[in-house]
């Protein structure tokens, strides 16, 4: 029994390191997000704005499928970063191809209008799977 405990116990320190590793990428994307975004997403939803809340959370599952996928298919800690990092650029690139494709996206989101920020979230889901499944390798 104490066998089984001590080999269920070696897997703890690389589940730390990934789950450490997960969190801080989740971290600096949500910084590096909300640095993107030119409207103050965490104020706006600490004033009760249901519509940025929805278009960030959108963007953070849209992130954490492919961090998901990175974790579970990389061959170390190094490689979880990098395509980590690619799932990153990914979300920004997909925020600012709909701002551009979309003028009023950014005004729409600040003033509280659910329908783009639905549509911008399910895009970034939408891209965040895509990504996900590309990273089967």
């Amino acid at each position: 029994m104490t066998d089984q405990i001590v080999a269920s116990l070696s897997g703890l320190i690389p589940f730390l390191a990934y789950f450490g590793g997960g969190t801080v990428l989740l971290l600096l994307f949500s910084f590096v997000y909300l640095r993107v975004t030119p409207y103050p997403e965490i104020e706006l939803v600490r004033q009760g704005k249901t519509a940025p809340a929805i278009s960030f959370g959108g963007a953070l599952i849209g992130f954490v499928c492919p961090l998901y996928s990175a974790i579970s298919h990389s061959v170390n800690l190094v490689d979880m970063i990098i395509w980590a990092l690619v799932a990153l650029v990914v979300q920004i690139v997909v925020f600012v191809v709909l701002r551009i494709m979309f003028s009023r996206l950014i005004d729409d989101i600040a003033e509280d209008r659910i329908g783009p920020a639905v549509f911008l979230a399910f895009v970034s889901v939408a891209a965040g799977l895509i990504n996900a499944a590309s990273m089967t390798y």
